[in-house]
C-alpha cells in the first residue's frame, strides 16, 4: 500500500528516529531494514527451537515461537492493510515481539523472574527490547539493531511502572497512561488470536484436549457446528482445521468492524491523537466475551494439564538449577556473558539463560549436573 493511501492516523515515518542515526535505506523503507534486521538476528533464529505450549522435542508438529511470531506477522499485516495502517510496522513489530522469551515458555519466565526477584526481576517484554536494543551483536557501529522508536515502543507491550522509569522515552507511554501507535495496538491482538487459535490445534493434535471438552466453548462450538453440517464425512484433523480457520477469520472480521466503530466514534486525525485516545483496536463486547470463554477454557485445560504441568516443573528447576549454579562460580559462564562488575552478573545470567532454547538449555543442565557428561 502507497504511503499517500495511509490512514492519517497511521505511522508513516519514525517520529524519533534511531537512537544512533544512520543513512536512510535505499530500495525500502525504515521499518522495512527495521523488520529485516530482526529476520536476520540469532534470537529470531532461536525462536525455532522455544517452545509455545509443548517444549521442542515433543514433536516436529507443534507450534514454536518461530513459527508463532510469523503467524502473528501474517495477522497483523492483514489487519493493517484493511485498516489502511502501515503493514511494515505492524509486521516488524509482530515478529519482534518474542525475542527476549525464556526456554520453556510462560514457566521459564516466572521461573527467571524469581531467581531474579532480588535483581530487578524479569519481564519479557522488557528483555525483547534489551535484545534489540543491546545484546544482539551484529554492526560494527552499534550494539543491538538500532531499530526505529515505534518499533521498540510495540515490542514493549508490558512494562511496570519501576522499569518503565529506567528507560529512554520509549518507557514514557507506561507513565503518562498513553496509548502506543495503531499498529502497535493490532500486533499486540493478532499476538493473542493467534497463540489462543493455534494453542487449540496444537492442544487437539496433542491428545490433552479433545472436539467433545471444547464443545463448551460457543466460539469453538458454533464454528464446528457449521463445519459439521456443511461437511458431513470431512476427517476429524481437516474439520479441526476448519474450525480453527473459521474462528480466527471471525476474530479478525470482529477486530476490524469494533476497530472501525471506534475510529468512527474518537476521529483521530494523527498519530498524537490516538496515543492521547482510549484503546483504539479492539473486540466487540461480545467477542471480548467469547475469546475470554475460550482462554479460561485453555487455561484449565490444556495448561493445567497434568502433562503440561511435569514439564513445567521440569523447567521451572532447570531453569532454577542453572541460576544458581552459575550465580554461585561465574567461571561456568561462557567469557562473553562473564562480566567484570559483580553487579552485573545476576543480569548477565540471565540474558545467558533468557537466549537458550529448549534443548540448548536441557543440555546445559546436564553438561553441569549430571555426573556421567563430560
Amino acid at each position: 500500500m502507497a504511503e499517500l493511501q495511509l490512514a492519517p492516523y497511521a505511522v508513516t515515518a519514525s517520529a524519533h528516529g534511531r537512537k544512533i542515526s544512520e543513512p536512510a535505506p535505499s530500495g525500502r523503507s525504515e521499518f522495512q531494514r527495521d523488520r529485516d534486521r530482526i529476520i536476520h538476528s540469532g534470537a529470531f533464529r532461536r525462536l525455532e527451537y522455544k517452545t509455545q505450549v509443548f517444549v521442542n522435542h515433543e514433536g516436529d508438529l507443534f507450534r514454536t515461537r518461530l513459527t508463532h511470531s510469523i503467524e502473528v506477522a501474517q495477522i497483523g499485516r492483514s489487519i493493517a492493510r484493511r485498516l489502511a495502517l502501515n503493514e511494515d510496522l505492524a509486521e516488524a513489530i509482530s515478529l519482534a515481539h518474542d525475542l527476549g522469551h525464556t526456554p520453556f515458555g510462560h514457566a521459564g519466565q516466572e521461573a527467571l523472574n524469581a531467581c531474579m526477584k532480588d535483581h530487578g526481576g524479569f519481564e519479557h517484554n522488557l528483555q525483547s527490547l534489551r535484545v534489540v536494543d543491546v545484546l544482539e551483536e551484529r554492526y560494527a557501529a552499534f550494539d543491538g539493531l538500532n531499530l526505529c522508536f515505534e518499533t521498540r515502543e510495540g515490542i514493549l507491550k508490558h512494562c511496570s511502572l519501576e522499569n518503565a522509569a529506567k528507560l529512554d522515552e520509549v518507557g514514557e507511554r507506561f507513565l503518562n497512561n498513553r496509548r502506543p501507535s495503531t499498529e502497535a495496538q493490532i500486533a499486540n491482538l493478532a499476538d493473542e488470536i493467534a497463540y489462543n487459535n493455534h494453542d487449540v490445534d496444537d492442544g487437539l493434535r496433542s491428545g490433552l484436549i479433545t472436539l467433545e471438552q471444547l464443545t463448551s466453548v460457543r466460539l469453538f462450538a458454533g464454528h464446528l457446528n457449521e463445519v459439521r453440517t456443511s461437511y458431513p464425512n470431512l476427517a476429524e484433523r481437516r474439520v479441526v482445521h476448519e474450525t480453527v480457520r473459521r474462528m480466527i477469520n471471525t476474530l479478525v472480521t470482529d477486530l476490524i468492524a469494533q476497530t472501525e466503530q471506534n475510529i468512527r466514534a474518537h476521529s483521530p486525525q494523527s498519530v498524537d491523537d490516538v496515543r492521547t485516545a482510549p484503546p483504539i483496536v479492539a473486540f466487540s463486547a461480545q467477542m471480548y466475551e467469547l475469546n475470554r470463554e475460550l482462554k479460561a477454557f485453555l487455561r484449565t485445560h490444556l495448561y493445567r494439564h497434568f502433562r503440561v504441568m511435569r514439564m513445567t516443573a521440569k523447567a521451572r528447576r532447570i531453569i532454577g538449577d542453572l541460576f544458581n549454579a552459575f550465580i554461585e562460580d561465574s567461571r561456568l559462564l561462557p567469557p562473553q556473558f562473564n562480566p567484570e562488575a559483580e553487579s552485573m552478573r545476576a543480569r548477565s545470567v540471565a540474558d545467558y539463560i533468557a537466549g537458550m532454547t529448549d534443548r540448548y538449555a536441557i543440555r546445559e543442565h546436564r553438561r553441569i549436573f549430571a555426573i556421567e557428561e563430560i
